[in-house]
C-alpha cells in the first residue's frame, strides 16, 4: 500500500481520460493504489426510491450482489439519510467503509470500500474520494446513460420519461441561505407534474406546476410550459413576466391548461415575490406551527380570461420551512394522509427526508396506487446564517 493523500488533479485527469461510464473504475484504482482497497463499488437508489443498484469496478467479483436490493432499513439507507460515513466488519477480518456520495446536498449514492484496516486518516481519504466521485459522476452523466439505465428497476412510461427530462438534474440543493428538496410519485408513471429551480447571484427561482391530464399529452403540455418558463427566466424575467409568457405559450399552442406557482426569493432579504396560477396554497412551518399561506389565486395558465396575473409578496424568516404541493398530494385517497402532522413531525429533518416522509405518507394512504401525480417541494430558509465549508444542514438539525 503506497498511502498518501488524494491528488485531486491526477484523479480528475484520469477520470477525463477514461470512458464516461468508468468513473467507479478510476476511483477504485486510485483507492487500490493508495490504500490497498480490496473491493470498491458505487451504489445508487433506483428511480422509485425503493431499491439499491450496485455498480462495481471492472473485474470485481460481486455476482452475489448483482441484483437490486431493498433500501429500506438497510445500513445504506442510514448512511443516505444521515449523510455520515459508516464503518463495519466485512466478515473476513477487514473493514467495510460506506461513505455518502453527494454534491451540494444531492445524494447520488454511496461508495463502499473494503480495506484491511481503516484509521481516521484512511477514513478521511475515502471521504475525499467519495466527494471527488460525486463531481465526476455529475460530469459523466452528461455523456452516458449508464446511471439512468441502472435506476430503471421497473418499467417507465413514455410520459414519465418525458417528465423526468424536464426536471432539474438534482432534486436537492444546499446553499448558505437555503436548502431545498423535491420529489414526485409515482416516479415511473408520472404525466403532468413538474418542479424546477435555479440559483442566480441574488435570487432563487422556484416553480411547481401541474399540467392537465395524466398521460403523454399532459407530458407534452408540461414540456411547453416548462420551456416557456425557463426561456423567460433565463431572459431575466421576474415571476410576473414568467407567468405571462407561460400563459401566452399555452394559449398560442391551444394545448390545454396548467396550474402553477412561481417564486423569486431574494437571497439578501428573504422577500419572496410569487404568482399563484390556480395552484394549491403553500404550507408553512414556523416555530412548530403549520399553516396555509392564503394567497390570492389567479386562473390557471392557458385559461382565456380578462386581466393579468398578480404579483404577491411573502416574507420568509430564518427557520421557516415552506412546502409547495400539487393537488395529487391532497385529492382522492391521498386526502386521508395527515400531512400537517407529517410536516410538524419532520420539522427537524433535512428537507430530503421531509419530502420522503410526505410522499411516503401519500403512497401509504393510497395503498401504493395513486390515481394522480403527487409532487412536493420543501424549502428551508436559513437567511443570513452561514455554514462552515464542507458541512450541511444534516449536521445542524
Amino acid at each position: 500500500m503506497e498511502g498518501g493523500d488524494l491528488e485531486l488533479g491526477e484523479l480528475l485527469a484520469a477520470a477525463e481520460a477514461a470512458p464516461p461510464g468508468e468513473s467507479v473504475d478510476v476511483v477504485a484504482r486510485d483507492l487500490q493504489k493508495r490504500l490497498g482497497a480490496e473491493r470498491v463499488s458505487f451504489l445508487f437508489v433506483d428511480l422509485i426510491g425503493q431499491r439499491l443498484v450496485r455498480l462495481v469496478a471492472a473485474g470485481a467479483d460481486v455476482a452475489e450482489d448483482a441484483e437490486p436490493m431493498a433500501l429500506r432499513g438497510s445500513v445504506y439507507d442510514s448512511v443516505l439519510r444521515n449523510q455520515r460515513q459508516h464503518v463495519q466488519p466485512d466478515g473476513q477480518g477487514g473493514r467495510c467503509v460506506i461513505t455518502p456520495v453527494s454534491n451540494r446536498g444531492d445524494c447520488l449514492g454511496v461508495l463502499e470500500v473494503t480495506l484491511q484496516s481503516a484509521d481516521e486518516t484512511v477514513l478521511r481519504q475515502v471521504r475525499d474520494a467519495a466527494h471527488a466521485l460525486a463531481y465526476i459522476i455529475v460530469t459523466d452523466g452528461r455523456f452516458t446513460d449508464l446511471y439512468h439505465l441502472g435506476r430503471r428497476t421497473t418499467e417507465t412510461s413514455l410520459a414519465a420519461e418525458i417528465q423526468h427530462q424536464l426536471l432539474p438534474s438534482a432534486p436537492c440543493c444546499e446553499a448558505a441561505q437555503f436548502t431545498l428538496a423535491a420529489g414526485l410519485v409515482p416516479a415511473d408513471d408520472i404525466g403532468g407534474d413538474t418542479y424546477d429551480y435555479a440559483l442566480d447571484r441574488d435570487t432563487l427561482h422556484v416553480s411547481i406546476t401541474d399540467a392537465m391530464g395524466h398521460d403523454t399529452n399532459s407530458a407534452l403540455l408540461a414540456t411547453l410550459l416548462v420551456g416557456a418558463l425557463r426561456r423567460s427566466r433565463r431572459s431575466g424575467c421576474d415571476a410576473l413576466k414568467q407567468a405571462d409568457h407561460a400563459h401566452q405559450a399555452l394559449l398560442t399552442q391551444s394545448r390545454g391548461l396548467a396550474t402553477g406557482q412561481l417564486l423569486c426569493v431574494h437571497l439578501e432579504t428573504g422577500l419572496c415575490e410569487l404568482v399563484n396560477a390556480g395552484h394549491p396554497w403553500p404550507l408553512r412551518l414556523r416555530e412548530g406551527t403549520v399553516e396555509e399561506v392564503r394567497l390570492a389565486v389567479n386562473l390557471p395558465f392557458g385559461v382565456v380570461a380578462p386581466g393579468s396575473y398578480r404579483l404577491q409578496e411573502l416574507q420568509l424568516h430564518p427557520g421557516d420551512r415552506l412546502i409547495l404541493l400539487t393537488d395529487g398530494m391532497l385529492e382522492r385517497g391521498a386526502a386521508t394522509a395527515d400531512l400537517t402532522s407529517v410536516i410538524r413531525d419532520t420539522g427537524a429533518l433535512h428537507p430530503r427526508e421531509a419530502v420522503r416522509a410526505l410522499t411516503g405518507a401519500v403512497l401509504e394512504a393510497c395503498h401504493g396506487s395513486l390515481r394522480d401525480d403527487a409532487t412536493v417541494l420543501v424549502l428551508d430558509w436559513h437567511g443570513e446564517r452561514r455554514r462552515p465549508v464542507g458541512t450541511g444542514p444534516d449536521a445542524e438539525r
